[in-house]
């Protein structure tokens, strides 16, 4: 056995025998042998076929080979493996280490007709892994594979329940446990090291076998990049730092919740004043309709034309300041398509910014019962005309904030203007139109004042993204997509270098019967105060759904937890101040900070709230008490004062008091203690 060192990389291997290992920091990371070959190459075509969003993917392979001969060479900054198979299969290998110590493998297959890669990274039966960008109905990734590719969340995501099953029926709408808006080649083990590829295509992180875990690859190369730490907390801060951080919340977001209302000017006034003379603490207002509305089976849908309605509000632009003024921000809607029966639409055909269809002409999507445009994002000129929409048409109208919706609807078959295959495109497409409203506020001196929310991500989207939420979910208490759901989907992306999350108050999707019950609205609500926003949504349907003034105990009850949420203020803007600074999120698994509890590996309806809550929302139907654990700590009941000092506990809880508990040594400890008198 020979060795190899170059910082704190080293490869060891045997001469002529066509074995080696990687070793990284102390970490085993690849180990070949012919007999159990860490490569494998073949050639494939995608058959993608997309609509309204849900994907359908195969793969038509023409064949799959290990590459088990090896040939190693050492250059100045590391090493070159020659991957082969019988003289006529090959690829590279390029193994260095960047001036921060990163590690770095670019894999390229040498005939570009090979464009399926196979790679398998060494692993631990014990191992647990997280990351690969939101994942809703699983924190701990190992034993299953996550295919990453962002498309509508799917309605059900889970193929044993008849709501999944209708959605199938209807639309192949329902999805499976991996379907997400913001998919990431991102994981990261307990090892304390993470891996990231830095491709877009289609991939399938594989994590089923207990000694390797499979990434595969859409392409005919891939980069990897790897880093390692002591502990958790500086492994997310090296993470983010490749990735970048989100800024700081505008202030405003700790002041109440931010009221979804549809229906015009008079009609948010009237629910403000109710809501406000009831003692709620009200931020702004979300009017997605501020462009108008148009009727579909699915329900009301906002008319994609992205400008100021101002026959359904009118004096709108007055109403604005005096709302401002009043310290109520309005928050409009866009997203990156426009109608194609609308005037923005003709206007980007007549400049030639739309993506293009096989025979040249604009490319429209059907986005249920309309037609839709896709702004080519890749077109300079497009992209400074769709960002200069959102300046004018949204900023100097005086909107605080914005849903920038969508961006996981890229078909595969369109043609774009850089030149490089929707298909590679597609996945980057969301982080591409972060890009493009994060810029309308910085070009326009709003960051920091102004906010976008977003639910489609992919890597970047941590550098541009003022903030996610977690898209549609059921208005129904279903675990892959109901209100649990959203747990696990902030941690996962906690894990993924996205540290701000929140969700729809009550959830959004509302169909097979479904109708949101006043419970669990209650609930979502008590959730909701413990994370970084509070924002209510009507749904696609709102006369189904029990909503925020539905009557006057839940208007009270929004009161009562808006007045948590902003008492809470001060210790909300320290964590977010966190993860801008060094990445450690807002809402964090419990390992985070108690990793040698083995206990917290494998939680994920529970999280840390900043440094020094811990938060168990009741997410079951009809239950008043919530049952948790507790890592070795001093914990005091927020809303009792009862302490305990770790293990299992089941402890009251009824509507207004979700199982919350506080450090006892916590600097917040007076802060969290005057909870139980409000």
């Amino acid at each position: 056995m020979s060795t190899l060192q170059n910082k704190n990389t080293q490869i060891e291997f045997t001469a002529g025998n066509n074995e080696f290992s990687l070793i990284y920091q102390q970490r085993l990371i690849l180990r070949h042998t012919a007999q159990a070959p860490c490569l494998w190459i073949g050639g494939g075509e995608a058959d993608i076929a997309m609509f309204r969003g849900n994907f359908s993917i195969k793969d038509r392979l023409n064949e799959k080979v290990a590459l088990t001969d090896i040939t190693i060479t050492a250059q100045a900054a590391g090493w070159q493996v020659r991957f082969s198979r019988g003289g006529t299969l090959s690829a590279t290998l390029i193994i260095t280490t960047d001036d921060t110590g990163r590690l770095q493998l670019n894999l390229q297959n040498d005939d570009s007709r090979h464009n399926r890669i196979w790679l398998r990274l060494s692993a631990q039966a014990e191992d647990h892994i997280y990351g690969c960008g939101e994942q809703f109905s699983y924190f701990d990734l190992r034993g299953k594979p996550f295919p990453l590719w962002t498309s509508e969340q799917g309605v059900g995501r889970n193929k044993q329940t008849y709501v999944t099953w209708q959605a199938d029926c209807k639309e192949n709408a329902g999805g499976d446990y991996y379907w997400t808006f913001f998919p990431q080649p991102t994981l990261v083990s307990t090892q304390k090291y993470y891996c990231h590829v830095e491709n877009s295509g289609y991939m399938n992180f594989d994590f089923s076998a207990p000694e390797y875990h499979e990434l595969a690859f859409w392409e005919d190369n891939a980069t990897l990049r790897f880093e390692c730490a002591s502990d958790y907390i500086s492994l997310l801060e090296k993470l983010t730092a490749l990735l970048g951080r989100q800024p700081e919340l505008p202030d405003w977001v700790y002041d109440g919740v931010t009221l979804g209302i549809q229906g015009g000017t008079e009609v948010c006034q009237q629910k403000l004043d109710v809501m406000r003379e009831a003692g709620v603490k009200v931020n702004g207002i979300w009017a997605q309709d501020w462009s108008g509305i148009r009727m579909t089976s699915f329900g009301k849908r906002v008319m994609w034309n992205w400008k100021w309605n101002s026959e359904l509000y009118p004096q709108l632009d007055a109403r604005i300041p005096q709302w401002k003024e009043e310290g109520v921000q309005f928050l409009s809607y866009i997203n990156p398509y426009v109608a194609s029966d609308r005037d923005l639409c003709t206007e980007a055909a007549k400049k030639g910014y739309l993506t293009r269809d096989a025979s040249g002409g604009d490319y429209h999507v059907e986005f249920g019962e309309f037609y839709a445009g896709v702004v080519d994002l890749t077109h300079p000129a497009a992209y400074e005309w769709f960002k200069n929409v959102i300046k004018k048409n949204l900023i100097e109208l005086g909107c605080g904030g914005w849903m920038a919706d969508f961006g996981e609807y890229l078909p595969t078959d369109t043609f774009l203007h850089n030149g490089i295959s929707a298909e590679i495109m597609h996945n980057a497409w969301p982080a591409l139109w972060a890009k493009c409203n994060y810029e309308a506020l910085l070009e326009t001196g709003k960051l920091g004042e102004v906010l976008f929310f977003m639910r489609a991500g992919y890597t970047g989207s941590q550098k541009y993204s003022t903030m996610m939420w977690a898209g549609d979910q059921n208005v129904d208490w279903s675990l892959d997509d109901g209100l649990a759901s959203v747990i696990p989907a902030a941690l996962s992306l906690a894990m993924s270098g996205h540290g701000l999350h929140h969700s729809d108050i009550g959830g959004y999707t509302t169909l097979f019967g479904m109708k949101r019950s006043k419970e669990l609205l209650l609930r979502w609500c008590d959730f909701s105060a413990f994370t970084p926003m509070m924002r209510t949504h009507e749904g696609n349907r709102p006369g189904d759904n029990w909503q925020f003034d539905g009557d006057a105990e839940t208007i009270a009850h929004f009161a009562r937890m808006t007045g948590v949420f902003t008492h809470l203020k001060p210790y909300i803007r320290q964590a977010v101040q966190q993860n801008s600074q060094s990445g450690l999120p807002v809402m964090r698994p419990l390992f985070l900070h108690y990793e040698e509890d083995a206990r917290t590996y494998t939680l994920k309806y529970q999280y840390l709230f900043g440094r020094d809550l811990l938060v168990a929302p009741v997410y079951e139907e009809g239950r008043s008490d919530g049952s948790l654990y507790l890592p070795q700590d001093t914990w005091i009941n927020i809303w009792t004062g009862e302490t305990h000092h770790g293990g299992d506990v089941t402890v009251a809880a009824p509507l207004g008091q979700p199982p919350v508990f506080y450090r006892a040594d916590s600097e917040w400890a007076a802060l969290f203690g005057a909870l139980r008198h409000i």
